[in-house]
């Protein structure tokens, strides 16, 4: 039999928080990490103040969660002495400035450790993930930091079927957890092959159980969904109350990051969709938006996390994750607005009032520079039918990425049945890097609710070669841009055909979460 035993140092920590806390100062796995993570500190594309993982890869954040007044982030990491996924883990008190804290849940008897969710409880932490060539598995931790973890039967509990087995009515693969009525239930990520002409379309299967341990397989949990496409797959799936709505937020392998939203009815455990969206707007890699991780903020809404795909090799690390978002619902409308303490980061301020943009003439802002920055620019667009902001712009313009705002350019809007044409805005990296090696990427392009008196409010993120925009709370784009050039660093605006004006830009240095 294949020995899955890990190759990484593993440690059993106390039950106290402060005992905790002074044997991860003596802990050498810890003092690794710090080492690796400080070894990385003159990289001029690793991100200041987006959570990157200390040492070598990781793909997608998992079991996103809030316990004992704390934030934790776990995620698939790949330790270099055995670059199977491991869950690594990182703590915060505000989802911003991120600790990193040991590998905690390691492979065997499952080969991976592959993507779940949390559930919290008032004593306990429940995590259920994916373990590969075994199956589902569950997962659970009671002390402070969530550093002991405990599998419960010590094998997969929905295990995945052998060779010779019977075909199953479900498979088998990322699960999410929530309780209802003192019950669990479960999603498992999949296909169904009941799609037009017998392609396979996203399927999530719901199980049940009282212990954890023993699950029963009910049915496909989602209905009337009509806003998948036929070659999705329902992969990471977390489903969490909203409002009062629910949500189903998932990635495809073939379209990207997606969410369902809708109505549970708990009588029959169906999921009842009546509107869906997207998170990637174009494919996932390269330099895209990846897998969420998510869960309830205590307020009605839900924090997400995703990890983002490079587009260019980095010296022995890869992939980065977004910041925070938080979403919430009116209806059947997603919103969505950063999360966290960002203003602690916050230093350097500049503020400009009444900046004229004549049309068709390109305006620099003299003194906003940077690539660890916040911008916040409100601009009346007037009858402009695009204009765009350009950011990390060299001098002779020979790199920038550019953000573009078309008015009333999308397809009519859904939601409202008024007909009325969404908006469109659009970051184009096409001229972000002169570098060979970046890989190129089509622009990510996303709808977006503009009212025709409303004030466009453009928040946008950069960080070394990440540049997320917020677009009035109700839409986000994000990108990895790759600038070769050290004088890549300005702001510019450009209104289209008609003047426009920029009611109030504020600029922000950001420090470094590290």
């Amino acid at each position: 039999m294949k020995d899955l035993t890990s190759l990484v140092p593993k440690y059993t920590f106390p039950d106290t928080l402060e005992a905790q806390e002074v044997a991860l100062a003596a802990n050498p796995l810890m003092r690794r990490l710090i080492e690796s993570r400080t070894s990385y500190a003159g990289d001029r594309h690793r991100p200041l103040y987006h959570y990157v993982n200390p040492e070598a890869m990781l793909n997608d954040p998992n079991g996103l969660c809030h316990w004992q007044g704390r934030w934790h982030l776990f995620y698939q990491a790949y330790p270099p002495e055995d670059p199977r996924q491991h869950w690594g883990h990182a703590v915060s008190d505000d989802l911003v400035h991120w600790r990193d804290l040991p590998y905690c849940i390691y492979p065997d008897p499952e080969d991976k450790c592959f993507s779940g969710a949390t559930l919290v409880e008032d004593d306990r932490v429940i995590a259920m993930y994916h373990g590969t060539e075994a199956g589902n598995m569950v997962a659970v931790s009671s002390d402070p930091l969530l550093l002991n973890w405990k599998k419960v039967g010590d094998r997969a509990v929905i295990p995945m079927p052998a060779p010779d087995d019977p075909p199953l009515p479900y498979g088998v693969f990322d699960p999410c957890i929530w309780q209802k009525e003192g019950v669990y239930y479960s999603l498992s990520a999949g296909t169904r092959p009941d799609g037009p002409a017998g392609k396979p379309v996203r399927a999530n299967f719901l199980f049940r159980s009282t212990d954890l341990e023993h699950w029963t397989y009910l049915h496909p949990f989602v209905e009337d969904d009509a806003f998948t496409l036929v070659g999705d797959d329902g992969a990471c799936p977390y489903f969490w109350p909203i409002g009062d709505r629910h949500i189903l937020l998932f990635f495809s392998h073939m379209s990207g990051g997606q969410y369902l939203l809708g109505d549970y009815d708990t009588g029959r455990d169906k999921f009842v969709v009546t509107n869906g969206g997207k998170f990637n707007f174009g494919a996932s890699t390269p330099s895209a938006v990846h897998a969420p991780s998510a869960t309830p903020d205590g307020k009605g809404g839900v924090i997400a996390i995703f990890n983002m795909n490079p587009g260019k090799p980095t010296q022995r690390w890869n992939q980065i994750m977004t910041l925070p978002r938080r979403l919430t619902v009116e209806g059947d409308v997603l919103s969505v607005e950063p999360a966290g303490d960002l203003q602690s980061l916050r230093e350097g301020f500049q503020h400009f009032e009444g900046v004229s943009l004549p049309a068709n003439q390109e305006i620099v802002i003299d003194g906003v520079q940077g690539n660890a920055i916040e911008l916040i620019a409100e601009i009346d667009c007037g009858a402009a039918p695009m204009v765009e902001m350009n950011v990390l712009r060299s001098p002779g313009r020979e790199e920038y990425t550019r953000i573009a705002f078309f008015r009333d350019r999308g397809l009519a809007d859904r939601v409202s049945g008024t007909g009325q044409r969404q908006s469109l805005v659009t970051i184009d990296s096409s001229y972000s890097s002169c570098a060979a090696d970046v890989l190129s990427r089509a622009p990510e392009t996303a709808p977006v609710s503009i009212a025709a008196d409303e004030v466009l409010e453009l928040r946008v993120f950069i960080d070394k070669s990440v540049v997320e925009v917020f677009v009035n709370g109700k839409q986000c784009v994000a990108v990895r841009v790759y600038p070769d050039r050290d004088d890549s660093v300005g702001v510019s605006f450009r209104s289209q055909g008609v003047d426009s004006e920029i009611k109030s830009l504020q600029a922000w240095q950001m420090k470094s979460i590290w």
